[in-house]
């Protein structure tokens, strides 16, 4: 067994010495770093958008955009270039203004000034559903703060990640910066080297498959690492029918439902059941029968896992794949998904999990409460921590769900795979990894961000001191239980 073998079956990193590529990598990324972290706010914001621009560019997007899917075989190409674009320019617009160098806040009154630390040399664990977008959200945000860049891209997305770092290098040529401060493993990918990537790095940045997340947490460095999707939206009877079919359709369907945050399932209330399933075949869902479900379930499973010739493909070739030429017929434009019905939760019935393709669960739920029950019981099988939609007029009903079920996000009448990441018309930040807490085994819930990326400092001074009386504190509790 070789170093790089046993750094994976020990999880260990840091107790392992790494292959000597690796050390050589992060020995240059870190002198790098050293350099860039104290060259000020300026030096930073000019690295955070000299990436930026890198993937935004019109033509090297568009080939960034095409790279992915020809090498990948996940998604099109068309959202892909989309999705390249906005998540950048929401990123950039997150981390305008915002102070990531030096004094970053002070506190007379508590006697406390903040200082802004960089941790260091990051690992950027990225998957192969988003190889350009993901790792440049990670590396805009590591340069924002001050720190060096390594990606362990997917294997399939190893080309798309070294033409992005590629492009990355060009924009730094020009800013006069270090290239060393973005790099990228060597290829082949392979696990034995992400591993010993993440015991040499400061910090770990994880998305992707669960087996990543929990190599991640178990490699000896701290590490933020993301929970698994199998989101479920909910229609009650006050939604706009229209208007949440056509959200959820444009969710389903975008870069064929290769996000996290895309629809799995949709719990609609009985009294709207066939109205909105009426409103979703009119938005390009195709209601499949019990003899074509049990079809594409045999397509969609092999003992239990997801088959790669269905997974994030078009409504029409999946249909094609599970041989339902009609239905393949009906879906045969990018608007469409297909639907099945269910009512069963768990690995006897895969359809309630993660499918990552476009393809819609719909439970039909006597009332709110069972349909906050029927999400409670999807996501006790998959998708805890994660989110969940809310389609409604009585919008209250947002927070009985944010107060009772696993979830670190309610999307509340928005299309769930744009808003969950932030978009435009709301508040949440733009990120492509999000969060799951304590319910997805995750140790933070929000949207991964630049604050994830930055030790603080904390200068504390002498004030008068404030000392209070202890009825002030436990009075009430003494008048109302005695001491």
């Amino acid at each position: 067994m070789n170093v790089r073998d046993t750094a994976v079956v020990a999880g260990a990193g840091r107790s392992d010495p790494p292959a000597p590529e690796i050390a050589a990598l992060v020995a240059r990324s870190r002198a790098a770093q050293r350099a860039f972290e104290f060259a000020g706010q300026a030096t930073l914001d000019t690295a955070a958008a000299a990436a930026a621009w890198a993937i935004m560019e019109p033509g090297r997007n568009r080939e960034l955009a095409e790279l992915a899917v020809r090498d990948t075989g996940l998604g099109n190409a068309e959202d892909k270039f989309r999705k390249n674009y906005r998540k950048t320019l929401g990123l950039l617009r997150d981390l305008q203004g915002k102070k990531t160098s030096g004094v970053i806040a002070r506190d007379e009154a508590a006697g406390i000034v903040e200082i802004a630390r960089a941790v260091g040399v990051v690992a950027a664990i990225t998957p192969s559903t988003n190889p350009a977008a993901t790792p440049a959200n990670k590396i805009i945000n590591a340069l924002k703060c001050g720190n060096a860049v390594i990606v362990a891209p997917s294997p399939k997305g190893y080309g798309t990640c070294a033409a992005l770092v590629g492009f990355i290098h060009a924009q730094f040529a020009k800013a006069g910066l270090d290239p060393a401060l973005v790099q990228m493993l060597p290829g082949p990918v392979d696990k034995a080297a992400t591993a010993a990537l993440m015991g040499e790095a400061d910090l770990v940045v994880a998305t992707g498959s669960q087996a990543n997340v929990r190599m991640a947490y178990a490699s000896g460095t701290p590490a933020f690492g993301v929970g698994a999707g199998n989101v479920a939206s909910i229609v009650t009877p006050t939604a706009n029918l229209r208007d949440a079919a056509h959200k959820i359709s444009a969710s389903k369907t975008f870069d064929y439902a290769t996000s996290c945050s895309s629809e799995n399932s949709v719990v609609i209330d009985q009294a709207v059941y066939d109205a909105m399933l009426r409103e979703l075949a009119a938005c390009g869902g195709v209601l499949l029968d019990a003899q074509q479900k049990a079809q594409l379930q045999k397509a969609m499973w092999t003992d239990g896992k997801l088959s790669a010739l269905c997974t994030a493909k078009s409504a029409a070739q999946i249909a094609r794949t599970a041989g339902l030429d009609e239905v393949a017929e009906a879906a045969a434009h990018d608007s469409a998904f297909l639907m099945v019905e269910e009512s069963g939760f768990g690995a006897t019935h895969p359809f309630s999990g993660e499918k990552l393709a476009p393809v819609l669960t719909v439970y039909r739920a006597r009332d709110f409460g069972d349909a906050a029950d029927i999400v409670r019981s999807l996501y006790a099988y998959m998708g805890a921590g994660h989110s969940v939609g809310l389609h409604t007029g009585e919008l209250h009903e947002a927070e009985t769900l944010g107060s009772t079920l696993p979830v670190a996000r309610v999307i509340v009448n928005q299309a769930h795979c744009f808003a969950t990441g932030g978009n435009f018309d709301n508040g949440l930040p733009f990120s492509l990894s999000m969060g799951c807490g304590t319910w997805g085994r995750n140790n933070f819930s929000d949207n991964l961000g630049f604050r994830q990326y930055l030790n603080i400092t904390r200068v504390a001074y002498s004030i008068a001191e404030r000392v209070p009386e202890l009825d002030t504190l436990l009075g009430d509790y003494f008048r109302r239980f005695g001491q």
